[in-house]
């Protein structure tokens, strides 16, 4: 009789969470399909938490089942959380897309785990080691490369949008900064559902503020398909991939696998919008994968 090897099967896991960070990459690719259709960034967004708010109500429930109701404190730290994490970085990035490609958008928001270190020495004075520095330098050099290849062929606007999709990028980070103790207390499932479902309400009261109601009536109709799938296969079923694959594999290992995330938006935007692909990119987007992976290695 054979051995039985007591190990436990990884490929699940990986496969949840490749699949999830590719899931991801394609929300770069449907805002730019979108954009083709004359619609300004607060719709779109509206648009896409329009449609995602009813599953994150569902999830926030069902993570919630037989637990305390929320604290004011609780309360409060939801709201805050789903305010940069979801609402700001979200409607941030939308309006980023509008002037750079997906690939670049990309590539700067997976600058996250960089930010996450330099916050935590700048908000709580956290050490940060030599050869932490160097992945930094490493991922930021790969960024300024694409940066400036975009920058030469496309003009000055890839600037503005590259500064938007860094405060993205900045704002998601500062969420991730201050979530640990409410995971702690809620549940990584609960929070999410809680904190995105106060960022569609955000998306929704931003759009009823500045825009007509009729306004959402007058999309096109291939507007609302990309929103649904934006909302469904780009935003809720990712985020329960990535949460099943961490209970699978852990954190650490679902990350690695979450670097085919800014391969895969570079492919389909090569593929699906016709964006441009070079040398330069080629070997800036090495340079972001090497410098993320280096520092979580060393942390």
């Amino acid at each position: 009789m054979p051995l039985q090897s007591n190990r436990p099967v990884l490929w699940p896991g990986l496969l949840l969470a490749m699949v999830g960070a590719i899931a991801f990459s394609g929300k770069a690719i449907i805002v730019k399909l979108a954009y083709r259709h004359d619609v300004d960034a607060v719709t779109l967004i509206m648009l896409r938490m329009l449609f995602a708010l009813p599953l994150f109500v569902l999830l926030a429930w069902w993570a919630g089942r037989g637990k305390a109701a929320l604290s004011r404190r609780e309360g409060v730290a939801v709201a805050g959380l789903g305010f940069s994490g979801y609402y700001l970085a979200s409607f941030l990035d939308f309006v980023g897309l509008q002037y750079v490609s997906a690939s670049l958008e990309r590539l700067i928001l997976y600058l996250s785990p960089t930010m996450v270190l330099l916050l935590g020495r700048v908000l709580f004075g956290r050490r940060v080691a030599t050869k932490q520095m160097v992945a930094l330098a490493v991922s930021y050099v790969g960024v300024l490369l694409v940066f400036g290849q975009e920058l030469k062929i496309e003009g000055s606007e890839v600037a503005l949008g590259s500064a938007f999709v860094f405060a993205s990028t900045l704002s998601y980070a500062l969420y991730l900064v201050y979530s640990g103790e409410v995971v702690q207390r809620l549940g990584a499932l609960r929070l999410t559902g809680l904190a995105t479902s106060v960022a569609c309400v955000l998306c929704i009261l931003q759009f009823l503020l500045l825009r007509p109601i009729d306004a959402a009536l007058q999309v096109a109709t291939p507007v609302l398909w990309l929103s649904l799938l934006n909302a469904t296969a780009c935003t809720f079923a990712p985020v329960l991939m990535v949460m099943m694959a961490i209970e699978r594999v852990g954190a650490a290992v679902a990350s690695q696998a979450g670097m085919i995330g800014p391969l895969s938006t570079i492919v389909m935007g090569v593929l699906i919008l016709d964006e441009a692909f070079s040398a330069w990119i080629a070997a800036g987007t090495l340079l972001v994968l090497g410098g993320v992976w280096l520092l979580t290695r060393w942390r």
